[in-house]
């Protein structure tokens, strides 16, 4: 349980969306929690009330009745934060809320900031520090995916590994301090070969970890592809297809995309922002459409994925080179090969033999290859990592904090292959701790902490 100054007093906040609704949640924890709502709710003594139960009942102040409300009780330490909290399920109406909340803050009570519930309830041990950040991240899941890894970090999964390592590591640790006790003697009690075959596997998981936060990033973060091409080669006929709408204006008349479309598309639980981009050209007249060529060519440089789409009519010689291109500035693309369906499968194996990449070829109008087309999308930000119930980094504090847990290991290894004194080999794997501590919050300040809960949502 973690002790920080401050934390006494009583809160109160809406826990459900604000708007008019069918109901309204408003949450109360503190020392205070239960004789403030019971001051409100005259029909029953909270505090003599059993933990776990529901009332229904008046809330009111003096002889004016505020609402007809349902109050649920939840006493410490078998609570969410680990406090008393008694939450008030009031009718939807803000107006409702608003008299319900100001009562309770008249009575004492104060506004709780954003994340303050969870952030108590890590103080009381009731949560870790990674298990309270995927609260915030399971909160924010907008697909199958990014619920799967919340989850698997709200359930400890990734807490449970760190846990294994900093034993190991500590269990060493205290060896090497017990050999400083008996410097004089110059006995050893870590075996040094064990200790240093302990570090190529904490490595080895560290690695693992590590490589996990580039899929991590996807499923949290989700995928930013820009569809670009020359004019007319079906950029937003693809958009529309792959939505099932008509989100862009599709024409014949070439340069019709003047500036950026951007909308989602859920694949397999992997979002992607797809952006329709205007046509690539080198020579225009029209300032505005140079303008949106100009943004094409940003989004481009700044998309996770891009999609180059050709007319398969158009000369190779020119996608080929824009291949080359984009080889060579680092790009990630696939090459997509649109209205197959007005030419012939010879020219088609003809412009695809001389290609650099092998294309994709599809009919955008009649969405012909689009599954194709996904899987293959799906396949390219995937790197061959299958989306199942493994631990997955998602969070770029972790990854900055396993980092330095990486380099730490590596230079604890290092000096017990150059033979380091007991007392620098026990300061390398301190600094492992340290790190490691860090992550899952055994190891904080305040600040930290405070910069960490401000970006969770008021309520939670």
């Amino acid at each position: 349980m973690h002790q920080l100054s401050g934390w006494d007093d009583t809160i109160v906040a809406l826990a459900t969306p604000p708007g008019v609704g069918a109901i309204g949640v408003i949450r109360v924890s503190g020392q205070q929690a239960l004789s403030i709502v019971s001051s409100l709710f005259p029909s029953k003594d909270l505090a003599t009330l059993p933990t776990h139960t529901v009332h229904v009942g008046l809330l009111q102040v003096g002889n004016k009745v505020l609402d007809e409300v349902v109050v649920t009780l939840f006493k410490s330490p078998r609570s969410y934060t680990g406090e008393d909290v008694v939450e008030i399920s009031c009718h939807g109406s803000p107006f409702v809320q608003r008299q319900v909340v100001d009562a309770i803050v008249q009575l004492g009570a104060r506004l709780a900031r954003p994340g303050e519930f969870t952030q108590r309830a890590f103080l009381k041990g009731k949560l870790d520090l990674t298990q309270a950040e995927a609260v915030a991240d399971l909160i924010a899941a907008g697909t199958q995916a990014a619920q799967r890894a919340a989850l698997q970090g709200l359930r400890g999964g990734f807490s449970a590994e760190l846990k294994q390592l900093r034993e190991q590591l500590i269990q060493f640790s205290s060896l090497l301090e017990l050999e400083l006790d008996f410097s004089q003697e110059d006995v050893t009690f870590a075996d040094r070969t064990q200790l240093k075959d302990l570090l190529t596997r904490l490595e080895s998981a560290t690695d693992a970890l590590l490589a996990s936060f580039k899929l991590g990033n996807v499923i949290k973060n989700g995928v930013s592809v820009a569809i670009v091409g020359k004019p007319n080669a079906g950029k937003s006929t693809l958009l529309n297809s792959l939505l099932n709408e008509n989100r862009a204006i599709v024409s014949e008349i070439a340069g019709t995309t003047r500036d950026t479309i951007e909308e989602v598309l859920n694949i397999e639980g992997v979002l992607f922002r797809l952006i329709d981009t205007a046509g690539l050209r080198a020579n225009t007249v029209d300032q505005i459409e140079q303008v949106g060529i100009e943004r094409s060519y940003e989004k481009m440089r700044a998309a996770d994925l891009v999609l180059y789409l050709f007319d398969v009519a158009d000369p190779a010689e020119e996608v080929k080179q824009w291949a080359m291109d984009a080889q060579e500035q680092g790009l990630r693309f696939l090459l997509v090969g649109n209205k197959i369906d007005v030419a012939s499968a010879d020219s088609i194996r003809a412009r695809s033999a001389q290609l650099p990449v092998s294309p994709l070829f599809i009919a955008a109008k009649d969405k012909t290859n689009l599954d194709a087309l996904k899987k293959s999308m799906l396949q390219e930000v995937l790197s061959g990592h299958v989306l199942h119930e493994n631990i997955v980094i998602t969070n770029e504090r972790h990854f900055q904090a396993l980092l330095q847990v990486a380099m730490a290991l590596a230079d604890t290894k290092k000096g017990i292959e150059e033979g380091l004194a007991s007392d620098l080999v026990a300061l390398e794997i301190r600094r492992c701790l340290q790190y490691l501590g860090e992550i899952t919050g055994e190891i904080t300040n305040e600040e930290q902490l405070d910069f960490i809960f401000s970006k969770f949502c008021i309520g939670k």
